[in-house]
């Protein structure tokens, strides 16, 4: 396991000091980002969910956060769930970390949370699995930012779906592919329309050509990859080979980013439909961001980074209000406190632990629609957090329930 400081990482210094916080037992608030450096979801989190969590410090000590001493160290969890609770275990027992951030494999999402409550430690996930705020919740250790497998199917469902739809998945055999599955059975048959199959293959794919020409050949009107990462970057690229999506058969992916569509390329990405919470160029404040972001990183911020940096943001302006990093002071801060940063519009977090907030469709352009480098995509709809999401009594988490 690589373990560093962000200090290190980035060049750059990420203490501050001051009177204020003296009492404070222990003397600083440290968080871990717990992330994938090297494997598929690298260029999704890796390096740039570093940067976010960096952003959002910083700002927060030139904020309501002023004469705070907040700390980071960074991990590399190999997408390996035993790797990845080894180090939560060592940061909490030797470093006293105080929140831990990113974890973005499913299969880490579920062993994690339990943990977290063992230890009474703070988990901010950016995103991944809708089971996080579901049976698999830990409401009073855990909130889940910005998205979640649920909303990512719903909001291309809205839109792709009519009465009659068929819909064939191209599915990665692993924790999160099945959730994409199960919420995509679950939406689409709820829009009107069926899910006629699903061709799963193993978790990380090597040749998509079988599964893709198996979702290609069913007559389906949309085929959805029920995937992520770098497995959704080369079945774009096979799909774009096999001459899809069609005029007859949208193609969709459940998590394609803006950094996986300018890494493929328009010519090769161009007619894709997906959701994303967030995206650069929503507005002023969404563009200021990830043009700070971009001097870091020299990319935008896929929506995994935007979900760090608010998510870290707001549990630091919640640690600052209370003086305390008790999970049980602390996450009924994060739901009082008005949600209001550069990232979500029209936020609010629920006693589940779901971040609710507004979602966007978009197709991607055409390369001569583009405007400049990350000029992607063309909006299709926004979609009001409470539409979008699942319903608070649906999720089946016991801090509703009982």
């Amino acid at each position: 396991m690589r373990r560093f400081t962000v200090a290190a990482l980035l060049m750059a210094p990420m203490l501050a000091a001051g009177p204020a916080w003296a009492e404070y037992p222990g003397g600083r608030v440290k968080i871990g980002v717990l992330t994938d450096l090297s494997g598929v979801y690298s260029d999704i989190a890796g390096k740039g969910s570093v940067i976010a969590t960096r952003m959002a410090i910083d700002d927060c000590m030139r904020a309501e956060c002023a004469g705070m001493l907040i700390e980071a160290v960074v991990a590399d969890h190999q997408n390996k769930a035993d790797v990845a609770l080894a180090a939560i275990r060592s940061w909490i027992d030797r470093d006293e970390v105080d929140a831990v951030t990113d974890m973005g494999n499913a299969s880490i999402q579920l062993a994690a949370p339990s943990l977290l409550r063992e230890k009474n430690r703070v988990g901010i996930f950016a995103g991944g699995t809708a089971r996080l705020t579901g049976d698999a919740c830990e409401p009073g250790n855990v909130v889940q930012w910005l998205w979640d497998t649920y909303v990512q199917v719903s909001g291309v469902t809205r839109q792709l779906t009519r009465p009659g739809t068929k819909w064939e998945l191209v599915t990665a055999d692993y924790a999160l592919g099945h959730q994409f599955e199960a919420d995509a059975k679950t939406l689409v048959a709820a829009a009107g329309g069926t899910v006629v199959g699903s061709v799963r293959y193993a978790f990380p794919g090597t040749d998509f050509s079988s599964p893709l020409l198996t979702a290609q050949g069913s007559g389906a009107d949309v085929v959805a990859l029920a995937n992520a990462g770098r497995d959704t970057v080369n079945a774009i690229k096979t799909a774009h080979e096999f001459g899809m999506p069609t005029a007859k058969q949208a193609l969709t992916a459940y998590f394609a980013t803006v950094m996986d569509v300018h890494g493929v390329g328009l010519e090769v990405a161009q007619g894709l439909v997906l959701s994303e919470a967030f995206y650069w160029d929503v507005d002023d404040r969404t563009r200021a961001f990830s043009e700070r972001f971009r001097a870091l990183n020299g990319t935008m911020p896929s929506t995994n980074h935007a979900g760090i940096y608010s998510g870290v943001r707001h549990y630091l302006k919640a640690v600052a209000a209370t003086r305390s990093t008790v999970p049980a002071v602390v996450i009924p801060a994060m739901r009082a406190i008005p949600i209001e940063d550069e990232v979500v519009r029209n936020a609010s977090l629920r006693v589940d632990g779901r971040m609710v907030h507004d979602v966007y469709v978009f197709r991607v352009k055409k390369p001569a629609e583009s405007r400049g480098e990350w000029d992607l995509y063309e909006p299709l709809a926004t979609i009001p957090g409470e539409q979008a999401f699942r319903p608070l009594a649906a999720g089946g988490c016991r801090a509703v329930s009982n």
